[in-house]
């Protein structure tokens, strides 16, 4: 790779993270000013980023601890604070004193999810995360938003957006794992079919937004729950199995 290419390619990654900070400052500022949806677009958008930084710092082997270091504290912002900010403006407020302290703990368990990656992120299986993303869960608040961007009006609504809130923030600093999709190899034999599903998700997106994304945040941050009590369930009927077997072979 010549030099002056690998200079340049070095620099995007921390390019596109700042741009992920940018869109996450600007969506305060947008909730701050009762856009709701338009606040939620740019967590969007800077989810998009986030994505992207990471596999060409990856792809070009550009890769490094600062460039870690910055990617989470941008995190903190764009898929910690930001969503929350948003979700107390537009779903909380009739709580006040609960609401604010819900949003907070959003905070806190997105910003403790951070920490633990950058401490495993060499220890642990690569096709997994341990714990929802901060930015799955972020996804999740501003899909909502997008589906209903008018502001809850009604107090047991607000404290069913609480709810949902404290669970996004349980799942991020629990076990649970959750597919990474950073092995997905697009030479292997199964190319096409990764393709196509890929070319469906973003035909999907496109034809019906404020449908298709809440309906895969939430299939997302349900896959982890529901993945710990299948394998629960196998074991179960693992243990289970000698004896009977025994019982069959003896008579």
């Amino acid at each position: 790779m010549p030099e002056r290419f690998k200079r340049g390619a070095a620099i995007l990654p921390s390019i596109l993270t700042t741009g992920n900070l940018f869109f996450g400052f600007w969506a305060i500022v947008r909730t701050i000013h009762k856009d709701y949806a338009g606040a939620a677009d740019w967590i969007i958008l800077a989810v998009l980023l986030d994505i992207f930084d990471g596999r060409i710092a990856r792809m070009t082997g550009t890769a490094s601890e600062f460039g870690g270091e910055l990617d989470s504290l941008a995190d903190a912002i764009s898929f910690g604070v930001a969503p929350a900010v948003l979700v107390y403006c537009w779903g909380m407020q009739l709580l006040p004193r609960a609401g604010w302290l819900v949003a907070f703990f959003f905070v806190v368990g997105g910003v403790m999810r951070l920490a633990r990656f950058n401490v495993q992120r060499h220890a642990v299986d690569g096709r997994y995360f341990v714990g929802l993303p901060i930015p799955a869960a972020a996804g999740q608040v501003t899909a909502i938003v997008l589906f209903t961007p008018e502001p809850v009006t009604q107090r047991p609504a607000a404290m069913l957006v609480g709810a949902g809130v404290l669970l996004l923030a349980v799942l991020m600093v629990s076990a649970l794992r959750y597919p990474s999709f950073k092995k997905v190899d697009l030479r292997s034999r199964r190319r096409s079919v990764v393709v196509l599903g890929i070319a469906a998700v973003f035909l999907l997106v496109a034809w019906r937004p404020t449908w298709a994304l809440p309906a895969m945040a939430t299939a997302y941050a349900l896959s982890g729950p529901f993945a710990y009590l299948l394998t629960a369930v196998r074991r179960h009927s693992g243990r289970a199995a000698p004896p009977s077997t025994a019982a069959s072979v003896g008579t």
